[in-house]
């Protein structure tokens, strides 16, 4: 029997890709993953995700991995759910060993809607299994997971090769948000490697804009 699985890494950044993972592997080599230690990306190091990428390609009949840029993210017609699940089915449907079961990392507050609706876009028809953390469940999306990550780190790294040290990505990041910051306040636009439709660049933005209006004490020195 195959299996497989699928997620996603850098859903919530303000910069770089988001990046999908597709994996099918035979039942049989399961133990194989989980003798190496494959489990949810988020719990290993970059190093042993590094390791883990090379080792588990080998292992896996199939994967297939896509990644989403900035303006494709900005560019789209409806919310990231919907984006997601037509870029999941899209992997999937790449893939050229199709799985018996599917585990899916469900997006959508309704696991089992998420699931159905990839299922209805499948040139195949697998069990499917879609559940909130399948990443810390299930092994094939644990080795999804770990192959998503890693193609999302490598990026970030060839980011920070061109502009610096720009954190990593995420809005919560102060080394992210002051990289966005300096850089808009030196070219008065932000970088093409934002997602522009983001609601953190309007607040830096506005927050620029607002410091450029606002009196200094020269201001008040000038007056008569």
């Amino acid at each position: 029997m195959k299996l497989g699985g699928i997620d996603e890494a850098g859903r919530g950044p303000v910069i770089g890709p988001l990046v999908i993972a597709a994996v099918v592997v035979d039942e049989s080599r399961m133990q194989e993953l989980e003798a190496l230690g494959v489990k949810d990306s988020k719990k290993l190091t970059p190093k042993r995700r590094e390791e883990l990428f090379e080792e588990i390609v080998q292992i896996v009949d199939d994967h297939v991995i896509i990644q989403l840029s900035p303006e494709e993210i900005d560019g789209r017609d409806g919310t990231m759910n919907e984006l997601e699940i037509e870029n999941f089915a899209k992997a999937l449907n790449s893939l050229k060993v199709k799985p018996d079961v599917l585990y899916i990392d469900a997006a959508d507050v309704k696991e089992k809607r998420f699931g159905d609706i990839i299922g209805e876009r499948l040139s195949f028809s697998p069990k499917i299994i879609a559940e909130h953390k399948a990443d810390s469940k299930y092994i094939p999306v644990a080795a999804a997971s770990i192959l998503a990550k890693v193609t999302r780190d490598r990026a970030i790294e060839k980011l920070k090769e061109l502009y610096g040290e720009i954190g990593s990505g995420y809005p919560s990041d102060p080394i992210t948000r002051r990289f966005l910051e300096e850089y808009y306040k030196a070219h008065g636009e932000f970088p093409p490697i934002v997602r522009k439709s983001w609601k953190t660049l309007r607040k830096i933005e506005e927050k620029l804009k607002a410091k450029k209006t606002q009196p200094t004490i020269l201001d008040f020195l000038k007056k008569p």
